[in-house]
C-alpha cells in the first residue's frame, strides 16, 4: 500500500517512474499535505465529480441507460457496483465479461470508474454474494443474535466466508491489472458496501463469544479510548475497556480486521487506492451505546480510529448522504474530514435539494462526490432520492458539474493547497460567512440580483413577501477558491456574496477591482466571456439560477 505522503515528493516520484516505464501511465494514489489531501491521477491532482449508478445497473445490457445518463450529468467518473454473483456464478469459475465490457465502453465515454466491490456485505446484507454462499450456513456461518437466532448478516469471523471473498476480490484486481494497467480506467475501489449489522449489535455465536473475551489489540488501544462517560481500564478484554460501547467496538474491529484482509490481498496484485462507505448514525444525536438504531459495525464516525488500526490498507471511510437536513449534513462532513481521513461523498442522494451540497462538499477539500442513482434505469429510491428517473432527476446536478468540470484539476490543486471554502444555503436560509486569508465573505440568499436585501421575516411588517422565482426550497450555493493575495476564484448559484476585509485589510475601504465572468479552458487558462460592473455589483455578487464562474480581484483604497 502507498501510503499518503508530500505532494511534491509524491509527484516527482511519478514523473520518474513514468520516465523510467517509457512514460506509463502513473498509478492512482492518495497524497496528503498538511491534513489535507488529493487523488493523483494520471499524475495530477483529480477531483472526482461522480455518478453513481442504480445497484442493479451492472449488466452489460443496463449500460445504455447508464452512460446516457453520465453524459447530461457532465460527470467525470462513474461509480458502479461488481458483484461477487456475477463474477463467480459458481464456485471457482470466474466470468470476467462484464467488466471488459465496462471498462472498454468507460474508455470509450471517457469516464474513469470507481469500482464497488459488493462482496459479503451490500447494505449490511449477503445479497450480491454468490449463492453458493448464501445458502450454506454450515460453511458460511451468520451472525447470531442474543436471543440464539441466525442474524440475515454473514458473520465477519467466518473463516471460509473471508477466503472466498478475498479470493474473489483477488482475481477481480488481477484482472483489472491486466487490461487497464496501461490505461488506469479504473482509479479506485470500494471494499464492499454499507458494512454493519441492523438487528444485533454483534455476533453472538460460540466463536463470536470466544473472540469477544480476547485482549483489545494493542493497535486499537493505541488509536481507540472509551468514551468519557466509561471509566475503562487501560487494557484488557473488550468490556473491560469499552463498558457499555464493548459490543459495538468489537464488532467494528471485527468487521474491519475482515476487509483488511480483501483489501490487503487484492492491493498485492493492483495497488489501487480503497475505500469504505458508511450507512451513517445520526451526527447531531448526543453519543451513548448502540440500540438498535444504525448499523453497528460500519465505520460510522465514533468508530474510524478502529476502521483506521485495524485496516491500513483501507485509505478512506466516506459517508453516505441520505439524511437532506443542512445540519446533519454539515456535522457528517466535519466528523468525516479528518487528516487521517480525506474527505469524500461516495453516494449522496438525487433528489434536486441534495445539489446544493455539492459547493460545500468540494468547497471543503473533498476529493470527490457522487450522487447515487445518476441513469435513466425506471427505478426511484424516493423517499431518499428524487421521484423524478429522466433528465429532470439529472439536471439539477449536471448544471454545477458543468460548471466546475473545466476547472476540476485545478480545483484539486487549491484544495491540497487549503485555498477553498464552500457554502451550501442552510434550511434556514439564514447568511453564512466564511474566512479567507485578509477577506471576509458572507453569503445570504433568497436576494434579487438588484435591489436592497429582502426581509423574509413576516414580522418585519414589509408586506407580501417577493422573492425570486425558484427559491422556495433552499438551492443556493457557492465554493471559492483564493489563488492569490486578494484575488478569488468563485462558482455559485442563487446566492449574494459581499467581500470585506478582514486581518490586515480589516477596517480598510474596498472595492471590487474586477469582476470577470467566464471559464477554464482545457490547458487551465481563464478565459473571460465579459467583466460585471456598474449594475452587476452594485448590490455585491449576485449569481444567478444558473451556476456561474467569476474570477474576482478586490482592492482597497
Amino acid at each position: 500500500m502507498k501510503k499518503t505522503a508530500n505532494l511534491l515528493a509524491v509527484l516527482c516520484a511519478l514523473a520518474f517512474a513514468s520516465a523510467q516505464a517509457g512514460a506509463a501511465v502513473p498509478i492512482p494514489q492518495l497524497v496528503q499535505k498538511d491534513g489535507r489531501h488529493a487523488l493523483i491521477v494520471d499524475g495530477r491532482p483529480y477531483t472526482v465529480l461522480g455518478a453513481q449508478a442504480h445497484n442493479s445497473s451492472n449488466y452489460p445490457a443496463a449500460l445504455h441507460k447508464v452512460w446516457a445518463a453520465v453524459k447530461d450529468a457532465h460527470a467525470n467518473t462513474l461509480e458502479i457496483p461488481v458483484a461477487w454473483e456475477q463474477l463467480e456464478p459458481a464456485e471457482g469459475k470466474f466470468d470476467f465479461s462484464y467488466v471488459d465490457t465496462l471498462v472498454a465502453q468507460a474508455r470509450q465515454h471517457k469516464v474513469r470508474l470507481v469500482l464497488l466491490w459488493f462482496g459479503t456485505w451490500k447494505n449490511t446484507g449477503p445479497q450480491y454474494a454468490p449463492e453458493w454462499v448464501r445458502f450454506n450456513n454450515q460453511r458460511f456461518p451468520r451472525m447470531v443474535g442474543k436471543d440464539g437466532k441466525n442474524s440475515y448478516c454473514l458473520s465477519p469471523l467466518g473463516e471460509q466466508t473471508l477466503k472466498a471473498d478475498t479470493r474473489a476480490f483477488t482475481a477481480l484486481m488481477a484482472h483489472l491489472k491486466t487490461i487497464d494497467e496501461a490505461h488506469r480506467t479504473v482509479i479506485m475501489v470500494q471494499v464492499e458496501n454499507e458494512v454493519g449489522t441492523y438487528g444485533t449489535v454483534r455476533d453472538f455465536s460460540p466463536m463470536g463469544e470466544a473472540a469477544f473475551r480476547q485482549p483489545v489489540p494493542a493497535a486499537v488501544l493505541a488509536r481507540k479510548k472509551a468514551p468519557p462517560s466509561v471509566a475503562g481500564a487501560a487494557s484488557g478484554s473488550w468490556s473491560d475497556v469499552y463498558g457499555a460501547y464493548a459490543d459495538e467496538y468489537f464488532h467494528a474491529y471485527a468487521v474491519a480486521s475482515y476487509i483488511e484482509q480483501v483489501a490487503r490481498a487484492g492491493r498485492a496484485v493492483y495497488d489501487l487506492p480503497m475505500f469504505v462507505n458508511n450507512a451513517l448514525r445520526d451526527p447531531l444525536e448526543p453519543m451513548a451505546p448502540w440500540k438498535g438504531n444504525f448499523a453497528s459495525g460500519g465505520p460510522t464516525f465514533d468508530v474510524i480510529d478502529i476502521y483506521k488500526a485495524a485496516a491500513p490498507h483501507i485509505d478512506i471511510a466516506g459517508p453516505d448522504l441520505y439524511s437532506p437536513e443542512s445540519a446533519k449534513v454539515d456535522a457528517t462532513l466535519g466528523l468525516f474530514q479528518r487528516a487521517d481521513n480525506a474527505l469524500f461523498v461516495p453516494e449522496m442522494g438525487n433528489a434536486p435539494g441534495y445539489a446544493r451540497y455539492i459547493y460545500q462538499i468540494l468547497g471543503r477539500g473533498a476529493i470527490g462526490v457522487a450522487p447515487f442513482g445518476i441513469d435513466y434505469a425506471e427505478y426511484t429510491n424516493y423517499p431518499l432520492g428524487a421521484k423524478a428517473t429522466d433528465k429532470t432527476m439529472v439536471e439539477p446536478f449536471g448544471r454545477i458539474y458543468a460548471a466546475f468540470r473545466p476547472m476540476a484539476q485545478l480545483w484539486a490543486q487549491w484544495s491540497l493547497e487549503g485555498r477553498t471554502h464552500g457554502i451550501a444555503e442552510s434550511d434556514a436560509r439564514t447568511p453564512q460567512s466564511v474566512a479567507l486569508k485578509n477577506w471576509k465573505v458572507t453569503a445570504s440568499f433568497r436576494q434579487w440580483q438588484f435591489g436592497p436585501v429582502v426581509d423574509p421575516r413576516p414580522e418585519a411588517g414589509t408586506g407580501k413577501q417577493d422573492f425570486p422565482a425558484g427559491t422556495e426550497s433552499p438551492n443556493g450555493g457557492a465554493a471559492l477558491a483564493q489563488i492569490g493575495e486578494n484575488e478569488f476564484i468563485v462558482i455559485g448559484q442563487r446566492v449574494r456574496l459581499a467581500f470585506e476585509g478582514s486581518g490586515a485589510n480589516a477596517g480598510k475601504p474596498s472595492m471590487y477591482a474586477r469582476v470577470e465572468e467566464g471559464h477554464f479552458d482545457a490547458a487551465g487558462k481563464w478565459v473571460m466571456e465579459r467583466n460585471w460592473n456598474g449594475d452587476q455589483t452594485d448590490w455585491g455578487i449576485n449569481l444567478p439560477a444558473s451556476p456561474t464562474v467569476l474570477k474576482i480581484r478586490m482592492g482597497t483604497y
